[in-house]
């Protein structure tokens, strides 16, 4: 879960990055709520936001674009690396140059110091000791309490939640200016961040029970209108939308919407006749889920037969065949992907989930290796740890076995579960070894977790 560090500072560092370690757990075919994990969509998102991040001077290595298992239209930053975006503003949008919109006004609030300011703006005890706990990952850590921590960090409800994800007018007015500009630099039309605004307008004469989340943490006024139809006026015309971006945005848009929505609903729109590799990859998620197993295999490997290059369409094979205990052939997919794709986590995790199912002999090490590899890029992933110790148990290393089930504990807050496993994994690994700190890392947070209750 963590590199090597000394115990002195492991604590600190536990704090810094557990939230965010509990955020991002869930695969995309997880219903409940929480954050969706795709490799596919990640890095349509990352495509489509890497234009945005550059024209802002951030790091695309550094800031993250998250989707949350929420149907209600939002966005909002909590940190200074990553955008949270409700899956329901993203369905709502209907082009790329919407989307990145949206990412250029959040990305505005974070080159802004907006965040700080909101911190430093808390009044109450009990407001300022919950925003700073988030802010440095620690409300897991204090409360022990991974559940509410999660929808704090979420802006799911509460009023800290409300303080934490509310900008000023003054700070929206900014962020706007400041998104237009990275807009226009990245060749986005900023027409795009008037039509957002514009699903939202007649919101705030809504009792705020009635009001979507965005117009809530992002004020909307007529002023505020104005001014922005001022900036997109001012500013140079943008390139004609580009066909790339918007290839992107359909194929991240409809793999979600796949998923989140009936499968009834993705067959009445994607018809038989539709041979693009988007509609193939809809129907076959949909098929998938109804479940109608030999037509959704059917249907992914012609759209694999059709972009056999493409990592993330055989790693949907790979899920479908796994899902329908195909095993061999699941490894088979997992290993192409993972080929192409050597530094995806959610791909190698994938494929040491595959060589784990199918049970064969010489699939153990193979298996342990994956996720490993897995855990070192994104060690975010309970279930990741849930299966590395499964893997190790069963090579009979019992050590790294207890180390793993007691961070996967700790991810989820549950600390009276991983502390006793975390003691024991210390017990059986070498004093100084990089698996003996983790476990000490452990130790310490539960340990101080517990004492708070």
């Amino acid at each position: 879960m963590w590199r090597s560090l000394r115990r002195a500072c492991a604590p600190m560092v536990l704090r810094m990055t557990l939230i965010i370690m509990t955020l991002l757990a869930l695969p995309l075919a997880a219903s409940a709520k929480g954050i969706l994990r795709d490799p596919d969509i990640e890095y349509a998102l990352s495509r489509l936001a890497g234009p945005i991040f550059d024209a802002a001077g951030l790091s695309s290595r550094r800031v993250r674009i998250i989707i949350i298992d929420d149907d209600q239209p939002n966005a909002f930053v909590a940190d200074n690396q990553h955008v949270f975006i409700h899956s329901g503003l993203l369905l709502r949008l209907d082009s790329a140059a919407e989307l990145q919109a949206v990412i250029a006004h959040e990305v505005a609030h974070i080159t802004g110091g907006h965040i700080t300011q909101r911190y430093g703006q808390a009044k109450t005890a009990s407001t300022v000791a919950g925003l700073g706990l988030l802010l440095s990952g620690a409300v897991i850590a204090s409360t022990g309490n991974g559940q509410a921590a999660a929808g704090l960090a979420m802006g799911i409800s509460g009023s800290a939640a409300r303080v934490l994800n509310g900008h000023t007018r003054a700070q929206e007015a900014s962020a706007d200016q400041a998104g237009i500009r990275y807009m226009a630099r990245a060749g986005v039309p900023p027409q795009a961040m008037l039509d957002v605004l514009d699903m939202f307008r007649g919101q705030e004469v809504l009792s705020t029970q009635r009001q979507d989340p965005y117009t809530r943490t992002h004020p909307l006024s007529r002023e505020r209108m104005r001014a922005l139809k001022g900036y997109v006026a001012a500013t140079p015309a943008a390139n004609p939308p580009d066909g790339e971006a918007e290839y992107w945005y359909a194929r991240a848009r409809g793999k979600l919407e796949a998923f989140i929505r009936p499968p009834s609903y993705t067959l009445r729109r994607v018809k038989p006749s539709d041979s693009s590799d988007i509609g193939l990859m809809r129907r076959a998620v949909a098929l998938h889920r109804q479940p109608k197993p030999d037509e959704a295999i059917a249907t992914i490997n012609r759209l694999v037969a059709a972009r056999p290059k493409d990592p993330y369409y055989a790693e949907l094979q790979g899920q479908i065949l796994l899902e329908n205990r195909q095993f061999g052939a699941a490894v088979s997919a997992y290993g192409r992907a993972a080929a192409m794709a050597p530094s995806n986590a959610q791909i190698q995790s994938g494929l040491g989930r595959a060589l784990l199912a199918r049970g064969q002999s010489a699939d153990l090490p193979r298996a342990i290796k994956a996720l490993e590899a897995a855990r070192g890029r994104d060690p975010y992933d309970t279930l990741l740890l849930r299966h590395l110790a499964s893997a190790y148990a069963k090579s009979g290393n019992e050590g790294m076995a207890a180390l793993n089930a007691a961070e996967a504990h700790v991810l989820r807050g549950d600390f009276k579960a991983a502390l006793p496993l975390a003691k024991r994994a210390s017990a059986a690994l070498g004093h100084g070894t990089v698996g003996w700190n983790r476990a000490q890392d452990v130790i310490d947070a539960a340990e101080q977790a517990l004492k708070r209750r």
